[in-house]
C-alpha cells in the first residue's frame, strides 16, 4: 500500500519512497499513466539495488490519488510534482521524466532549480497539448472542445482519452519551447524512432531549443512509445547512473 501526503491545494498524492543515498531518483509518469507501470517499478528495483533513493507517485486524478482525471491539467499535476519533491526529497534529485512526465520534469526544474541535479527525459513530451492535440484537432474537433471536451481514440486503453477544454487551456499556460528554457545540468534525452506517439521530431525541437552544457539525445532505433523492452530499461538506468556520475563530477549533487 503507499504512503499518502496532502498538498498545499487540498490534493491527497500517493507515493512510494525507497530510503538512499542522495542524490535521489523522481519517476514522473505520463498522462494517463500511474506509478504501477513498468518503468517505475523496474527503476525502484534499480535504485535500491544502488543504494539510491528514489520516489515515484501518482498526480491528482491518477492512479491511487485523489481526485477526477477530468479535472485535473497540466499546471495541476506539476504542482503536485512540486509538492511531493519538496515534502519528500533531500537535496538535489535526478528527475526521470517518461512522455508527459518529461514535461513535468522540466516545470520542476524551472520551479525548483536548486533541487535539480539532472535530467533523463524518456519520449519525453513537452507542450503536447498545444502542438499534438490542438494543432491536429479538425475544426469540428475544436468546435465540440469549445462546448467543454473532446473524445480522441487511444492505443492503450479500450476507452477514449476524454480530453477537457481546461487541459488544453491550462497547457498554454505551461508552455517550455516557447521561451528560452536553460537547464544548467546533465540531461540525458532517451527517444525511440518507431514512437508514433511522439516522433523524434519532438526530441530534436527539444534539443535543439533548450540551452546547457550537458544536453545529449539517444536514438534507439525500432524502439516504441513504451520505451520499456529489457534493452530500452537498461538504457534508462545506465542514462541515470552517468547523470549522476557527471552532477556529482560537476557539484551539482549538493
Amino acid at each position: 500500500m503507499p504512503d499518502y501526503m496532502e498538498t498545499p491545494q487540498g490534493r491527497r498524492i500517493a507515493y512510494h519512497r525507497t530510503p538512499g543515498q542522495g542524490p535521489g531518483v523522481v519517476f514522473l509518469g505520463g498522462f494517463k499513466s500511474d506509478m504501477t507501470g513498468t518503468k517505475a517499478l523496474y527503476l525502484q528495483d534499480w535504485a535500491e539495488a544502488q543504494g539510491r533513493a528514489f520516489l515515484r507517485f501518482d498526480y491528482s486524478g491518477h492512479g491511487q490519488s485523489s481526485g477526477d482525471f477530468l479535472d485535473g491539467a497540466i499546471g495541476d499535476w506539476a504542482a503536485d510534482a512540486i509538492a511531493t519533491i519538496a515534502a519528500l526529497t533531500e537535496g538535489p534529485q535526478v528527475l526521470v521524466g517518461s512522455s508527459m512526465g518529461g514535461w513535468i520534469a522540466l516545470l520542476v526544474a524551472r520551479a525548483l532549480p536548486a533541487r535539480v541535479a539532472g535530467l533523463v527525459g524518456i519520449a519525453a513530451a513537452p507542450d503536447f497539448t498545444e502542438d499534438s492535440m490542438w494543432a491536429q484537432f479538425t475544426d469540428a474537433q475544436r468546435a465540440e472542445l469549445a462546448q467543454g471536451q473532446v473524445a480522441l481514440p487511444s492505443d492503450y486503453a479500450d476507452s477514449p482519452y476524454i480530453i477537457t477544454r481546461r487541459l488544453i487551456e491550462d497547457g498554454r499556460q505551461q508552455l517550455v519551447l516557447r521561451s528560452p528554457l536553460s537547464l544548467p545540468f546533465p540531461v540525458r534525452l532517451l527517444q525511440g524512432t518507431a514512437d508514433v506517439d511522439v516522433p523524434p521530431s519532438v526530441a530534436l525541437r527539444l534539443l535543439d531549443h533548450a540551452t546547457g552544457p550537458d544536453l545529449r539525445l539517444t536514438l534507439v532505433k525500432d524502439a516504441d512509445h513504451r520505451f520499456s523492452t529489457p534493452d530500452c530499461l537498461a538504457l534508462i538506468a545506465a542514462s541515470i547512473a552517468e547523470v549522476l556520475a557527471r552532477a556529482e563530477g560537476t557539484g551539482r549533487a549538493g
